[in-house]
């Protein structure tokens, strides 16, 4: 392969980028339209930058890798030096500890992920018809070198695909495992095909929970695509700038209002807000916001101008999955933290982040204590799912094969 990126290296340039706008939103889309995630298409990471949320003011300072063939654009990762470790929703900060201990500058370090975004799907953009591991191999040797020269700490990819995983760990990269909160859909047909998952107790529970919201007089309307206008996307940031504040110091305020504004119209097609109305107001009450692809639903941002019982479960979990059953969604990936999700049908799911140390101390360390690390994170998997309250699948297809006798 060493041989290969010695040819490619003939006639391929290796560029880095500080704006996104500066490159081809063409050539970037043909590599970012056919992955799974909408996180990496050119109007998401654009909206980003342009709306000053991923900025270097705001310790992002873009600093995408490009690889061209002549004028055109055959490869990508989108890459941020970072001045500080908020956003990210990968802890790291033991590491950054570690490093001050050491006597090593931890900051800047170099970081591939769609910002403020723990959604799984990372990788290197690669045009169709090119040597993906050849390109691969070439852009890991560009970082390398830009590293050092630069003397970065270190490269971190979060939040990645798996498949591209193995790929990167054959060229050094080391996997750290984390878990997030991820519903699947098991067949179902219907809300209640999810409910009937449950257990007795926590069906009830659910339903109570849904109940609470229609007592209080409230709907549900879902606005996407050309339902959706500029200022209900403008709103959006109302609701997302009142949940931070709620929460003070560790609100995570990182979004501007003109990200919101901007989702429209560029990115109407993905947004869906599940906006909660009273029967006096003309405005929502409660909404969240989501993003979708495909077979995919991410819930990212939600939050309430008033206080009812249970609009949260609804807003965030109970509304998306009742959509996404009936639009033929496969995984809902509802966003950071909160262990209450399992007990709404989200288990924890493994997702792993790739490392990479240039000071030899930092890097002896990870090579030496990650695989312990990873060992105790699939325990505290084993342990969260344990408690699920879920039906056995045995039981389920037991029921499920009664009901059939019965019809």
């Amino acid at each position: 392969m060493r041989a290969d990126v010695l040819t490619l290296q003939s006639h391929i340039a290796v560029r880095w980028v500080n704006r996104i706008a500066d490159l081809p939103q063409a050539d970037w889309d043909a590599m970012a339209m056919p992955l799974k995630t909408p996180f990496f298409e050119w109007n998401w990471l654009h909206n980003m930058e342009s709306s000053g949320s991923a900025v270097a003011n705001a310790g992002w300072r873009p600093s995408h890798l490009t690889l061209w063939r002549d004028r055109s654009l055959i490869a990508a990762a989108p890459l941020y030096l970072k001045a500080h470790s908020y956003g990210e929703f990968v802890f790291d900060h033991q590491w950054a500890e570690l490093a001050e201990r050491l006597g090593v500058q931890y900051y800047p370090k170099l970081l591939g992920m769609s910002p403020f975004t723990p959604a799984e799907g990372y990788r290197f953009l690669i045009a169709e018809g090119e040597d993906e591991a050849a390109l691969t191999a070439l852009m890991v040797r560009a970082i390398d070198d830009f590293c050092e020269r630069n003397q970065i700490s270190g490269c971190n990819f979060l939040y990645v695909d798996p498949q591209w995983q193995q790929l990167m760990e054959q060229l050094g990269f080391r996997p750290w495992l984390h878990h997030s909160y991820v519903w699947q859909n098991e067949a179902y047909q219907t809300f209640g095909d999810y409910l009937g998952r449950f257990t007795a107790n926590q069906r009830r529970n659910i339903k109570r929970e849904r109940k609470s919201v229609e007592k209080a007089g409230l709907r549900f309307e879902v606005h996407t695509g050309d339902t959706l206008s500029k200022s209900l996307c403008s709103l959006v940031y109302d609701f997302y700038s009142d949940t931070c504040d709620k929460f003070g110091w560790w609100g995570s305020k990182y979004l501007t209002r003109r990200f919101f504004q901007q989702l429209y119209p560029n990115y109407r097609d993905r947004t869906v807000i599940f906006a909660a109305y009273g029967d006096a107001n003309s405005d929502p009450v409660g909404m969240s916001f989501c993003l979708t692809k495909g077979d995919r639903l991410y819930g990212r941002y939600w939050g309430a101008f008033e206080d009812f019982n249970h609009l949260h479960f609804n807003a965030c979990y109970y509304e998306p999955i009742d959509w996404a059953i009936r639009q033929g969604i496969q995984l809902f990936d509802p966003g950071a933290g909160g262990r209450h999700k399992k007990r709404r049908g989200f288990p924890a799911t493994p997702n792993y982040s790739l490392h990479r140390f240039y000071y030899p101390s930092l890097q002896k360390i990870l090579h030496d204590y990650i695989d312990r690390i990873n060992q105790a994170e699939k325990r505290e998997i084993e342990y969260i799912n344990a408690d699920l309250p879920l039906k056995p699948k045995a039981d389920l297809a037991g029921a499920e094969a009664a009901d059939a006798a019965l019809r």
